[in-house]
Protein backbone atom coordinates (compact mmCIF):
# COMPACT_ATOMS: atom_id res chain seq x y z
CA UNK A 1 0.00 0.00 0.00
CA UNK A 2 1.59 3.27 -1.17
CA UNK A 3 1.12 6.86 -0.01
CA UNK A 4 -0.58 6.04 3.29
CA UNK A 5 -1.80 9.06 5.23
CA UNK A 6 -3.33 9.17 8.71
CA UNK A 7 -5.60 11.86 10.16
CA UNK A 8 -3.89 12.71 13.44
CA UNK A 9 -5.93 15.82 14.17
CA UNK A 10 -8.06 13.98 16.75
CA UNK A 11 -5.03 13.25 18.94
CA UNK A 12 -5.37 15.08 22.27
CA UNK A 13 -1.88 16.11 23.48
CA UNK A 14 -3.04 17.30 26.91
CA UNK A 15 -5.75 14.79 27.88
CA UNK A 16 -5.02 11.54 26.02
CA UNK A 17 -8.13 9.49 25.33
CA UNK A 18 -9.11 6.35 23.43
CA UNK A 19 -8.89 8.07 20.04
CA UNK A 20 -5.43 9.35 20.92
CA UNK A 21 -4.23 5.89 21.93
CA UNK A 22 -5.73 4.31 18.80
CA UNK A 23 -4.09 6.91 16.55
CA UNK A 24 -0.63 6.87 18.11
CA UNK A 25 -0.59 3.09 18.36
CA UNK A 26 -1.38 2.56 14.69
CA UNK A 27 0.84 5.39 13.42
CA UNK A 28 3.76 4.10 15.45
CA UNK A 29 3.49 0.58 14.05
CA UNK A 30 2.68 1.66 10.49
CA UNK A 31 5.73 3.92 10.41
CA UNK A 32 7.95 0.89 11.13
CA UNK A 33 6.64 -0.80 7.98
CA UNK A 34 6.22 1.99 5.44
CA UNK A 35 6.35 5.77 4.90
CA UNK A 36 3.43 7.46 6.65
CA UNK A 37 2.19 11.05 6.44
CA UNK A 38 0.11 12.39 9.32
CA UNK A 39 -2.30 15.33 9.23
CA UNK A 40 -2.17 17.60 12.29
CA UNK A 41 -3.65 20.96 13.23
CA UNK A 42 -1.77 21.58 16.50
CA UNK A 43 1.98 21.93 16.89
CA UNK A 44 1.77 19.80 20.05
CA UNK A 45 0.58 16.91 17.89
CA UNK A 46 3.75 17.12 15.83
CA UNK A 47 5.86 16.40 18.88
CA UNK A 48 4.04 13.10 19.48
CA UNK A 49 4.92 11.70 16.08
CA UNK A 50 7.76 9.21 15.45
CA UNK A 51 10.81 10.85 13.88
CA UNK A 52 10.37 9.07 10.54
CA UNK A 53 6.80 10.28 10.02
CA UNK A 54 6.05 13.15 7.65
CA UNK A 55 3.65 15.76 9.02
CA UNK A 56 1.30 18.10 7.16
CA UNK A 57 -0.44 20.86 9.08
CA UNK A 58 -4.01 21.59 7.95
CA UNK A 59 -7.19 23.01 9.41
CA UNK A 60 -8.94 22.14 12.67
CA UNK A 61 -11.33 19.23 11.95
CA UNK A 62 -14.28 21.20 13.34
CA UNK A 63 -13.67 24.35 11.27
CA UNK A 64 -15.58 25.29 8.12
CA UNK A 65 -12.37 24.73 6.13
CA UNK A 66 -12.94 21.02 6.65
CA UNK A 67 -15.42 21.20 3.77
CA UNK A 68 -12.55 21.87 1.35
CA UNK A 69 -9.90 19.64 2.91
CA UNK A 70 -10.35 16.69 0.55
CA UNK A 71 -9.98 18.91 -2.51
CA UNK A 72 -6.78 20.38 -1.09
CA UNK A 73 -5.42 16.91 -0.37
CA UNK A 74 -6.13 15.94 -3.97
CA UNK A 75 -3.14 18.12 -4.90
CA UNK A 76 -0.77 15.92 -2.88
CA UNK A 77 0.56 12.38 -3.35
CA UNK A 78 -2.06 10.90 -1.02
CA UNK A 79 -3.24 7.40 -1.91
CA UNK A 80 -5.34 6.47 1.10
CA UNK A 81 -6.35 8.48 4.17
CA UNK A 82 -7.07 6.57 7.37
CA UNK A 83 -9.14 8.44 9.92
CA UNK A 84 -9.74 7.32 13.53
CA UNK A 85 -13.08 9.13 13.33
CA UNK A 86 -15.97 9.38 10.88
CA UNK A 87 -16.07 13.14 10.36
CA UNK A 88 -12.98 13.59 8.18
CA UNK A 89 -13.80 15.46 4.97
CA UNK A 90 -14.76 13.40 1.92
CA UNK A 91 -16.19 16.08 -0.39
CA UNK A 92 -14.58 15.98 -3.81
CA UNK A 93 -11.82 13.52 -2.93
CA UNK A 94 -9.97 11.42 -5.51
CA UNK A 95 -8.16 9.21 -2.97
CA UNK A 96 -9.23 6.21 -0.90
CA UNK A 97 -10.82 7.02 2.46
CA UNK A 98 -11.05 4.82 5.55
CA UNK A 99 -13.29 5.99 8.40
CA UNK A 100 -13.59 4.55 11.91
CA UNK A 101 -16.63 4.15 14.14
CA UNK A 102 -15.30 2.80 17.42
CA UNK A 103 -18.61 1.89 19.03
CA UNK A 104 -22.25 2.91 19.39
CA UNK A 105 -22.17 3.88 23.04
CA UNK A 106 -23.13 7.52 22.43
CA UNK A 107 -26.39 6.40 20.85
CA UNK A 108 -27.24 4.67 24.11
CA UNK A 109 -25.77 7.37 26.38
CA UNK A 110 -26.04 10.71 24.59
CA UNK A 111 -24.24 12.96 27.06
CA UNK A 112 -21.40 14.59 25.06
CA UNK A 113 -17.81 14.60 26.40
CA UNK A 114 -17.36 17.53 28.79
CA UNK A 115 -14.05 18.50 27.22
CA UNK A 116 -15.86 19.79 24.13
CA UNK A 117 -17.03 23.39 23.77
CA UNK A 118 -20.74 24.18 24.09
CA UNK A 119 -21.35 24.42 20.29
CA UNK A 120 -19.54 21.13 19.66
CA UNK A 121 -21.45 19.45 22.50
CA UNK A 122 -24.72 20.60 20.95
CA UNK A 123 -23.67 19.34 17.53
CA UNK A 124 -22.57 16.03 19.07
CA UNK A 125 -25.95 15.61 20.75
CA UNK A 126 -27.91 16.41 17.60
CA UNK A 127 -25.71 14.06 15.56
CA UNK A 128 -26.56 11.12 17.81
CA UNK A 129 -30.33 11.68 17.89
CA UNK A 130 -30.72 9.42 14.84
CA UNK A 131 -28.65 7.07 12.69
CA UNK A 132 -29.09 9.12 9.51
CA UNK A 133 -26.03 11.43 9.91
CA UNK A 134 -23.84 8.45 10.72
CA UNK A 135 -25.05 6.48 7.72
CA UNK A 136 -24.45 9.47 5.45
CA UNK A 137 -20.85 9.91 6.60
CA UNK A 138 -19.85 6.26 6.67
CA UNK A 139 -21.23 5.54 3.22
CA UNK A 140 -18.90 8.20 1.78
CA UNK A 141 -15.90 6.04 2.73
CA UNK A 142 -14.34 3.13 0.85
CA UNK A 143 -13.86 1.15 4.05
CA UNK A 144 -15.19 1.42 7.61
CA UNK A 145 -13.27 0.20 10.65
CA UNK A 146 -14.39 -0.60 14.17
CA UNK A 147 -12.46 -1.82 17.20
CA UNK A 148 -14.22 -5.02 18.27
CA UNK A 149 -16.36 -7.85 17.00
CA UNK A 150 -19.05 -6.69 19.43
CA UNK A 151 -19.18 -3.23 17.84
CA UNK A 152 -19.09 -4.74 14.36
CA UNK A 153 -22.18 -6.79 15.12
CA UNK A 154 -23.96 -3.74 16.55
CA UNK A 155 -23.10 -1.66 13.46
CA UNK A 156 -24.39 -4.40 11.18
CA UNK A 157 -27.60 -4.75 13.18
CA UNK A 158 -28.17 -0.98 12.96
CA UNK A 159 -27.39 -1.05 9.22
CA UNK A 160 -25.10 1.94 9.57
CA UNK A 161 -23.10 1.40 6.40
CA UNK A 162 -23.13 -0.38 3.07
CA UNK A 163 -19.35 -0.20 2.85
CA UNK A 164 -16.97 -3.04 3.81
CA UNK A 165 -16.71 -3.20 7.59
CA UNK A 166 -13.59 -4.61 9.26
CA UNK A 167 -12.25 -4.92 12.81
CA UNK A 168 -8.97 -3.34 13.90
CA UNK A 169 -8.82 -4.06 17.60
CA UNK A 170 -7.99 -1.55 20.26
CA UNK A 171 -4.85 -2.32 22.22
CA UNK A 172 -2.65 -1.18 25.10
CA UNK A 173 0.76 0.49 25.15
CA UNK A 174 1.84 -1.57 28.15
CA UNK A 175 4.32 -4.36 27.53
CA UNK A 176 3.21 -7.80 28.63
CA UNK A 177 4.89 -8.71 31.90
CA UNK A 178 6.45 -12.02 32.83
CA UNK A 179 4.48 -14.41 35.07
CA UNK A 180 4.13 -12.88 38.52
CA UNK A 181 3.98 -14.10 42.09
CA UNK A 182 0.46 -14.75 43.41
CA UNK A 183 -1.30 -11.84 45.08
CA UNK A 184 -4.37 -13.74 46.24
CA UNK A 185 -3.89 -12.18 49.68
CA UNK A 186 -3.75 -8.54 48.50
CA UNK A 187 -6.50 -6.38 49.93
CA UNK A 188 -6.76 -4.01 46.97
CA UNK A 189 -9.43 -4.15 44.26
CA UNK A 190 -8.77 -1.39 41.73
CA UNK A 191 -11.08 0.48 39.38
CA UNK A 192 -9.90 2.54 36.41
CA UNK A 193 -12.52 4.44 34.44
CA UNK A 194 -14.96 7.33 34.50
CA UNK A 195 -18.02 7.77 36.71
CA UNK A 196 -21.23 8.19 34.66
CA UNK A 197 -24.23 6.27 35.91
CA UNK A 198 -23.89 3.40 33.45
CA UNK A 199 -20.39 2.65 34.80
CA UNK A 200 -22.19 1.39 37.92
CA UNK A 201 -19.44 2.33 40.38
CA UNK A 202 -22.09 2.64 43.09
CA UNK A 203 -22.74 -1.10 42.73
CA UNK A 204 -19.07 -1.81 43.45
CA UNK A 205 -19.16 0.33 46.59
CA UNK A 206 -22.31 -1.32 47.90
CA UNK A 207 -20.84 -4.75 47.20
CA UNK A 208 -17.65 -3.89 49.08
CA UNK A 209 -19.70 -3.81 52.28
CA UNK A 210 -19.77 -7.62 51.95
CA UNK A 211 -15.96 -7.71 51.69
CA UNK A 212 -14.78 -5.99 54.90
CA UNK A 213 -11.18 -7.15 54.47
CA UNK A 214 -10.88 -5.62 50.99
CA UNK A 215 -10.38 -2.02 49.86
CA UNK A 216 -11.81 -0.60 46.64
CA UNK A 217 -9.30 1.83 45.15
CA UNK A 218 -10.76 4.30 42.64
CA UNK A 219 -7.77 5.35 40.55
CA UNK A 220 -9.41 7.81 38.15
CA UNK A 221 -9.83 11.52 38.61
CA UNK A 222 -13.28 12.65 39.75
CA UNK A 223 -15.02 15.86 40.69
CA UNK A 224 -15.32 16.99 44.30
CA UNK A 225 -19.09 16.63 44.03
CA UNK A 226 -18.83 13.03 42.84
CA UNK A 227 -16.28 12.20 45.51
CA UNK A 228 -18.53 13.53 48.27
CA UNK A 229 -21.43 11.50 46.90
CA UNK A 230 -19.44 8.27 46.70
CA UNK A 231 -17.87 8.86 50.13
CA UNK A 232 -21.30 9.30 51.65
CA UNK A 233 -22.45 6.05 50.03
CA UNK A 234 -19.38 4.15 51.24
CA UNK A 235 -19.87 5.41 54.80
CA UNK A 236 -23.56 4.51 54.76
CA UNK A 237 -22.94 0.87 53.75
CA UNK A 238 -19.70 0.38 55.66
CA UNK A 239 -17.43 -0.11 52.63
CA UNK A 240 -13.72 0.75 52.57
CA UNK A 241 -13.01 2.97 49.56
CA UNK A 242 -9.77 4.78 48.73
CA UNK A 243 -9.75 7.72 46.31
CA UNK A 244 -6.55 8.29 44.32
CA UNK A 245 -8.14 11.01 42.15
CA UNK A 246 -5.91 10.30 39.18
CA UNK A 247 -2.59 8.50 38.89
CA UNK A 248 0.47 8.88 36.69
CA UNK A 249 1.49 6.10 34.31
CA UNK A 250 4.16 5.01 36.75
CA UNK A 251 1.72 4.99 39.67
CA UNK A 252 -0.79 3.04 37.60
CA UNK A 253 1.81 0.34 36.96
CA UNK A 254 2.53 0.15 40.68
CA UNK A 255 -1.16 -0.41 41.41
CA UNK A 256 -1.41 -3.03 38.68
CA UNK A 257 1.56 -4.72 40.33
CA UNK A 258 0.16 -4.93 43.86
CA UNK A 259 -3.62 -5.30 43.45
CA UNK A 260 -5.72 -8.43 43.93
CA UNK A 261 -7.70 -7.68 40.76
CA UNK A 262 -9.20 -5.04 38.52
CA UNK A 263 -12.97 -4.68 38.83
CA UNK A 264 -15.78 -3.16 36.80
CA UNK A 265 -19.55 -3.48 37.13
CA UNK A 266 -20.22 -1.41 34.02
CA UNK A 267 -23.56 -1.82 32.27
CA UNK A 268 -22.17 -0.67 28.92
CA UNK A 269 -18.77 -0.07 27.33
CA UNK A 270 -17.23 0.83 24.01
CA UNK A 271 -14.26 -1.48 24.57
CA UNK A 272 -12.43 -1.96 27.87
CA UNK A 273 -8.81 -0.81 27.65
CA UNK A 274 -8.32 -1.08 31.46
CA UNK A 275 -9.04 -4.81 31.15
CA UNK A 276 -6.29 -5.22 28.56
CA UNK A 277 -3.89 -3.14 30.66
CA UNK A 278 -4.58 -5.20 33.77
CA UNK A 279 -4.31 -8.54 31.96
CA UNK A 280 -1.01 -7.49 30.37
CA UNK A 281 0.43 -7.31 33.88
CA UNK A 282 -1.02 -10.69 34.87
CA UNK A 283 -3.76 -9.11 36.98
CA UNK A 284 -7.08 -11.01 37.03
CA UNK A 285 -10.19 -9.04 36.04
CA UNK A 286 -13.52 -9.36 37.84
CA UNK A 287 -16.06 -7.75 35.55
CA UNK A 288 -19.71 -7.63 34.56
CA UNK A 289 -20.86 -10.15 31.98
CA UNK A 290 -21.59 -7.64 29.20
CA UNK A 291 -20.73 -8.77 25.64
CA UNK A 292 -17.73 -6.48 25.08
CA UNK A 293 -16.09 -7.55 28.35
CA UNK A 294 -16.66 -11.19 27.44
CA UNK A 295 -14.92 -10.55 24.10
CA UNK A 296 -11.99 -8.66 25.60
CA UNK A 297 -11.39 -10.80 28.70
CA UNK A 298 -12.32 -14.16 27.18
CA UNK A 299 -11.60 -17.10 29.46
CA UNK A 300 -9.39 -14.87 31.61
CA UNK A 301 -12.39 -13.00 33.00
CA UNK A 302 -14.26 -13.72 36.21
CA UNK A 303 -17.77 -12.56 35.30
CA UNK A 304 -20.77 -11.58 37.38
CA UNK A 305 -24.29 -10.22 36.97
CA UNK A 306 -23.94 -6.48 37.63
CA UNK A 307 -27.25 -6.40 39.51
CA UNK A 308 -26.27 -9.13 42.00
CA UNK A 309 -23.68 -8.20 44.65
CA UNK A 310 -23.46 -11.80 45.81
CA UNK A 311 -22.09 -12.84 42.39
CA UNK A 312 -19.42 -10.13 42.56
CA UNK A 313 -18.44 -11.24 46.04
CA UNK A 314 -18.34 -14.88 44.92
CA UNK A 315 -15.94 -13.91 42.13
CA UNK A 316 -13.59 -12.25 44.60
CA UNK A 317 -13.74 -15.19 46.98
CA UNK A 318 -13.07 -17.56 44.08
CA UNK A 319 -9.77 -15.81 43.37
CA UNK A 320 -8.75 -15.85 47.03
CA UNK A 321 -7.34 -19.35 46.56
CA UNK A 322 -3.70 -19.19 45.47
CA UNK A 323 -3.95 -21.79 42.70
CA UNK A 324 -7.07 -20.18 41.24
CA UNK A 325 -5.56 -16.68 41.34
CA UNK A 326 -2.38 -17.93 39.63
CA UNK A 327 -4.41 -19.77 36.98
CA UNK A 328 -6.36 -16.64 36.09
CA UNK A 329 -3.19 -14.55 36.14
CA UNK A 330 -1.63 -16.87 33.57
CA UNK A 331 -4.78 -16.78 31.43
CA UNK A 332 -4.77 -12.98 31.68
CA UNK A 333 -1.28 -12.78 30.23
CA UNK A 334 -2.25 -15.10 27.39
CA UNK A 335 -5.43 -13.17 26.60
CA UNK A 336 -3.72 -9.78 26.64
CA UNK A 337 -1.31 -10.95 23.93
CA UNK A 338 -4.25 -10.83 21.49
CA UNK A 339 -4.36 -7.04 21.84
CA UNK A 340 -1.20 -5.37 20.57
CA UNK A 341 -0.68 -2.50 18.15
CA UNK A 342 1.50 -4.78 16.06
CA UNK A 343 -1.38 -7.22 15.64
CA UNK A 344 -3.88 -4.40 15.07
CA UNK A 345 -1.66 -2.92 12.36
CA UNK A 346 -1.61 -6.25 10.57
CA UNK A 347 -5.42 -6.26 10.74
CA UNK A 348 -5.42 -2.76 9.28
CA UNK A 349 -3.07 -3.66 6.41
CA UNK A 350 -5.16 -6.73 5.56
CA UNK A 351 -8.23 -4.48 5.42
CA UNK A 352 -6.48 -1.90 3.22
CA UNK A 353 -5.58 -4.55 0.67
CA UNK A 354 -9.29 -5.03 0.04
CA UNK A 355 -9.60 -1.48 -1.32
CA UNK A 356 -6.17 -1.16 -2.94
Amino acid sequence: MKDVWFDGRFINPTRPDGITSFSLGLVGELSRLMPVTVLIHLEAQRGLMPENVSVVKVNDPISLRELTLARRLNQTSIGVLISPMQTTSSLGRNFKLVLTLHDLIYYRHRTPPRAFSAPVRLGWLLFHLSYFPQRFLLDRADLVLTVSETSKQQILEARLTKRPLEVVHNASELEISKPIKPRHDSKYLIYMGSYPRYKNVEFLIKSMALLPEKTLVLLSRLSDKKRRKLTKLANSVGATVQFENGVTDAEYLVWLGKAFGLVSASKDEGFGIPLVEAMSQGLPVIVSEIPIFQEVAGNAGVFFDNSKPEEFVAGVIKLSEEKTWSSYSKKALQQSAKFSWKHSTQELLASLREIA
